[in-house]
């Protein structure tokens, strides 16, 4: 079975273009703090299974460089980072440099709701109609049958609106346009249901853009404003924001990159650090860092934002045969151990963080270039720090 990394295309907002080769920096350095002053052989030997992965990624992945940042709890962290930051100016990828996380949104508006049910401010049986009156109709779509435990785990049957042409060109044309949640939504609607609400599973951006607009239908505030209070600040996330329009980066950053859709002739590299996430809104606009992360997975797991029941349902997969929960998906590797965590694809940058089951180990990686899921050597990466040989 492949992994959910490579069964999930995560909101690759680039549309056209997503995925390219290009060259990738030769070295990847390795910089530890907390940990002991030497390593064992098998550690070592884990070090260079990690840096040659790393490496390996942003080659598959055709981007300029990757970075990866490892947490095992007591026994500090690790940066591994390969090529450049900026081909431009040689700069390299930092430790706390900001990006784009994509969909890892997505684990974050999850445990916002979630943290909403458990309040009893809303069911995760309510009707998607309940808390947004006649949005969800036509083509076959009707909120009246959908419930907001079928938008979570990704069952609704809804079209992504990031898979519409219209949209793609629209998007590819002009990447500082802003849109709102209910034009997202509108698009979606022009098309009709992938199947009955319930019946299936199929990963949909639609569904998070929906949750955001229930958060904020429930509380009276944004859905960024509800996340800074209930999982940013908590976790102590001080490199995660959430852009709504704002087209930039904080610093620290380096920049982003992507191949096609409007690249010269000759296949070159064309900067999209500039950008507007207001087309992936709750589905997809986070900036984060890699530090953050991995407190996120971590904390999450270790029941630092979530009460238990709720973090039940969150790894809850039942309803996708295994795939996907709410806002966490598994990720099982040959030697048994299973993660948890997202991935994150956007215009410009793929991120991953993965955790052990009860947080204490964690791996955070980040390419700063549009590539396309399930890259062998991410498989690679996980099992050479998750399943070291001795």
């Amino acid at each position: 079975m492949p992994t959910a990394a490579a069964l999930l295309a995560a909101l690759c907002l680039a549309l056209p273009g997503c995925g390219a080769t290009a060259e990738a920096g030769r070295d990847a350095h390795v910089r530890a703090s907390g940990g002991p002053e030497a390593n064992t052989g098998a550690e070592d030997r884990r070090d260079d299974a990690v840096r040659a992965a790393v490496r390996r990624l942003a080659a598959q992945g055709g981007t300029p460089g990757a970075a990866a940042l490892i947490r095992r709890t007591g026994e500090g962290t690790r940066f591994v980072a390969s090529g450049v930051a900026d081909v431009r100016t040689g700069r390299r990828i930092h430790r706390d440099d900001r990006f784009r996380a994509g969909s890892l949104t997505k684990t974050v508006i999850a445990a916002v709701t979630l943290r909403l049910a458990a309040q009893g401010r809303l069911g995760l049986g309510d009707t998607v109609e309940e808390h947004l009156p006649g949005l969800v109709r036509g083509h076959g779509n009707d909120g009246r049958k959908i419930t907001l435990r079928q938008l979570l785990n990704q069952t609704s049957g809804l079209f992504d609106y990031t898979d519409d042409p219209v949209l793609a060109r629209e998007l590819s044309a002009a990447a500082d346009r802003t849109h709102t949640p209910a034009s997202l939504v509108r698009t979606a609607l022009a098309h009709r249901p992938s199947f009955a609400p319930g019946a299936e599973w199929r990963y949909s951006n639609t569904n998070y853009v929906l949750l955001g607009m229930v958060v904020q239908q429930v509380t009276g505030r944004s859905y960024a404003t509800e996340a800074r209070r209930d999982v940013l600040v908590p976790l102590r996330l001080d490199g995660t924001s959430f852009p709504g329009a704002r087209t930039t980066l904080p610093a620290p950053h380096g920049r982003a990159y992507t191949r096609g859709g409007g690249a010269s002739a000759d296949g070159a590299r064309r900067d999209v650090t500039e950008l507007n996430p207001s087309s992936a809104g709750a589905a997809g606009e986070l900036i984060s860092t890699l530090d953050d992360l991995s407190r996120l997975v971590s904390g999450l797991l270790r029941g630092e934002v979530l009460p238990r029941a709720e973090l039940r349902r969150m790894r809850n997969t039942s309803a996708s045969d295994g795939q996907y929960g709410m806002g966490l998906f598994p990720v099982r590797l040959s030697c048994g151990v299973t993660l948890w965590g997202h991935n994150g694809e956007i215009t410009g940058s793929s991120v991953m963080a993965v955790a052990t089951s009860d947080g204490r180990h964690t791996l955070a990686y980040r390419l700063n270039g549009t590539a396309r899921s399930g890259l062998p050597a991410e498989t690679s990466l996980l099992e050479a720090e998750f399943c070291p040989r001795p």
